[in-house]
C-alpha cells in the first residue's frame, strides 16, 4: 500500500482501539482516591473559584473545564479525576488512529496504542487533574490534525490552528510543537502548503484564540514570564545531556524505547518513511530545544511521544510483516502490556505506601528528585498527596483556642499555594477563616481586606514571625508522614498585632515560582 494513501477503517482495529482506551480509563477508575489530593488539584480548585482569563503559572482553560466539572458534580475528589482518566482513554484512542493516519493496519495501531498505555509517564499525568493532562490531548490531537492537514489541506488548516490556540490556552508549552510544526514544514516537500493561505489562516485563527490571555499577560505585567524564569534559576535542578535521555528512557518505559526510536529511524532516515519525515523533525526539534535548556523535566518532552508511538506502529509493522515476524506481534505487544503491569504502581497509586516502598526497594529504584527541595521515602509525586487534610486538622486546633473577638479578625497566611488550597478546601469542614498567601496566584488575590491584627501564619521562622508582629507565639507544629518533608514539622504560629499594615506590606510577600 502507498503510505500516502489514506488507509481504509477496519472496525476491527477500531473496536480494538476503543476497549484499550477504556481498558486504560478503568484502570485509573479503580484507584481513583487512592493517597488522597494531590497540591497541584487543591491549587486548580481554588483557581476555578476564581475564573479569570489567567493565572501566574497556567493559562485559563484547564481551569476553565474545572469549574465546569465543580459546577456539574462539585469538589469530590472522584469527580476532579474523572477528566484526567478519560482524557487519556482518548489518546490512547488518537495515537492508535494516528498510526491508521500514517498506514498503518490493526497491529501498527495497537502496538501504538500500546507503548502509550505502557508509558509509566502518562499514568501519572492522566491521573491527577491538571493543565499536563489537557495538553497531552492537544499534542496529540493536533499531530493527528496535521497529518490530516497535509493530505486534504484546506479547512483542515483551520482546525489545526483551532486545536493549537486552545492547546495555548490551556499550557503554553505547546508552542514547542507550533514551532517544531513549522520546523517541519521547511524542512521537507511539505513546504509547498505554505503557498497557501490556509495555514497562514491556521495560525492566525491560533493567536486569535489566545489574545484574550496575552491581554490578561499585559495587564498584569507578564507574571507568567517572571515565574518561569525563577522557577528555573532558583526551583530546577540542572539535568545534563546524557541525564536527560536517561530520563526520556524511564519516563517512557524502556520497553517502549525499541517503537518510539525505531519510529524516528523510520521517519528520518529510511525511504519508506519519506512521507512522514516532518513527524521526525518535529519531535527531534522538541526534544533538541528541551535537551539544551539544561533544566526541563523529563514530563516536558512527554506529549511529543505518541507521534513516534504512531510512526513505530508503522515501521515494526513494516519490519514484522513476513511469516515470522508475523509470530512474533502478539510477543511484543504483550512485553508492552507486561512493561506497564511492571511500572504502573511508580505513577498509578494501585499498592499501599509500604507495599510500594518495599517494590521499589527491591527492584532498586530510587525517587527521581527534579527539584532542590529534599524527598523521603517516596518520590513528590507521591509525597503531595499526603498530609493536607491533617494540616486543616492541626490549624484548627491553633484557630480553636481563640476567644470570639480575635476569630472575628484571624485570616491564615501560608508560604505556599499548596497549604494555602488545602486550607481552603478542607477550612469549611473545620470552621476555618479565610486563606491568603504570597505564592503564585494567591499574591494577586491579594490580602482582601484583612490587616494582619490576628494572624495563623503556617511555616516561617520566630526571628521573622517576632520582626513582624508585636507578639508571636509558636501554637503547634505539623505532622503528615509521607507527605514532603518541608510540609512535616511546619511551626504554627500565632501573631497578633502586624507592625505593618498587611496591604502595605503585601508587596514584599510576592513569591513567583
Amino acid at each position: 500500500m502507498d503510505r500516502t494513501d489514506h488507509p481504509p477503517i477496519r472496525p476491527t482495529a477500531t473496536l480494538a482501539l476503543v476497549s484499550m482506551g477504556l481498558a486504560y480509563w478503568a484502570a485509573h477508575l479503580v484507584v481513583l482516591t487512592r493517597y488522597g489530593w494531590f497540591r497541584d488539584e487543591l491549587y486548580d480548585v481554588a483557581c476555578a473559584r476564581r475564573l479569570a482569563w489567567g493565572y501566574v503559572d497556567h493559562p485559563p482553560l484547564s481551569i476553565a473545564v474545572l469549574a465546569v466539572v465543580r459546577a456539574l458534580a462539585g469538589d469530590s475528589l472522584v469527580a476532579v479525576r474523572l477528566v484526567p482518566g478519560l482524557t487519556g482513554a482518548c489518546v490512547v484512542v488518537l495515537t492508535g488512529l494516528m498510526a491508521r493516519e500514517m498506514g498503518a493496519s490493526r497491529f501498527g495501531q495497537i502496538l501504538a496504542a500500546a507503548c502509550m498505555v505502557a508509558a509509566p509517564v502518562f499514568l501519572f499525568t492522566t491521573h491527577i487533574y491538571s493543565m499536563n493532562a489537557l495538553d497531552l490531548l492537544f499534542w496529540t490531537a493536533g499531530a493527528l490534525m496535521l497529518l490530516v492537514a497535509l493530505r486534504r489541506g484546506g479547512a483542515a488548516w483551520l482546525w489545526l490552528g483551532a486545536l493549537l490556540g486552545l492547546g495555548l490556552l490551556n499550557k503554553i508549552s505547546i508552542l514547542w510543537l507550533g514551532g517544531g510544526m513549522a520546523a517541519g514544514l521547511l524542512l521537507t516537500p511539505h513546504r509547498r502548503h505554505l503557498a497557501t493561505p490556509w495555514p497562514w489562516m491556521g495560525g492566525a485563527l491560533a493567536g486569535l484564540i489566545f489574545a484574550p490571555h496575552l491581554l490578561w499577560q499585559v495587564r498584569t505585567g507578564w507574571p507568567t514570564l517572571e515565574f518561569m524564569r525563577n522557577a528555573t534559576t532558583e526551583k530546577m535542578v540542572p539535568v545534563g545531556y546524557g541525564e536527560f535521555v536517561k530520563m526520556q528512557l524511564d519516563a517512557l518505559h524502556p520497553f517502549t524505547a525499541p517503537i518510539w526510536i525505531g519510529g524516528l529511524v523510520f521517519c528520518l532516515a529510511l525511504p519508506r518513511g519519506r512521507a512522514w519525515r516532518i513527524m521526525g523533525w518535529i519531535f527531534l526539534f522538541v526534544f533538541l530545544l528541551l535537551m539544551t535548556s539544561g533544566t526541563a523535566r523529563a514530563s516536558y518532552l512527554s506529549p511529543a511521544f505518541p507521534m513516534m508511538f504512531a510512526a513505530g506502529g508503522v515501521a515494526w509493522e513494516d519490519w514484522l510483516s513476513g511469516p515470522r515476524g508475523r509470530r512474533l506481534r502478539p510477543a511484543l505487544v504483550a512485553v508492552l502490556l507486561a512493561g506497564f503491569v511492571i511500572a504502573a504502581p511508580f505513577t498509578l497509586p494501585v499498592l499501599p505506601v509500604d507495599t510500594l516502598v518495599r517494590y521499589a526497594a527491591a527492584l532498586g529504584v530510587q525517587p527521581h528528585q527534579e527539584e532542590h527541595s529534599r524527598l523521603g521515602r517516596l518520590p513528590q509525586h507521591y509525597a503531595d498527596m499526603f498530609g493536607w487534610e491533617e494540616l486543616a486538622a492541626t490549624v484548627a486546633q491553633v484557630y480553636d483556642t481563640l476567644p470570639p473577638e480575635d476569630r472575628a479578625r484571624c485570616v491564615i497566611f501560608t508560604e505556599n499555594y499548596g497549604e494555602a488550597a488545602a486550607l481552603e478546601l478542607f477550612g469549611p469542614r473545620y470552621g476555618l477563616p479565610p486563606v491568603i498567601s504570597g505564592h503564585n496566584n494567591y499574591w494577586l488575590w491579594g490580602p482582601r481586606g484583612y490587616t494582619g491584627a490576628v494572624v495563623i501564619a503556617v511555616g516561617g521562622d520566630r526571628e521573622d514571625e517576632e520582626a513582624n508582629f508585636r507578639e508571636a507565639t509558636l501554637a503547634a507544629r505539623t505532622a503528615c508522614g509521607d507527605c514532603m518533608p518541608y510540609e512535616n514539622g511546619l511551626p504554627i504560629w500565632l501573631g497578633r498585632d502586624l507592625k505593618t499594615d498587611l496591604a502595605a506590606l503585601w508587596p514584599r510577600l510576592k513569591q513567583y515560582e
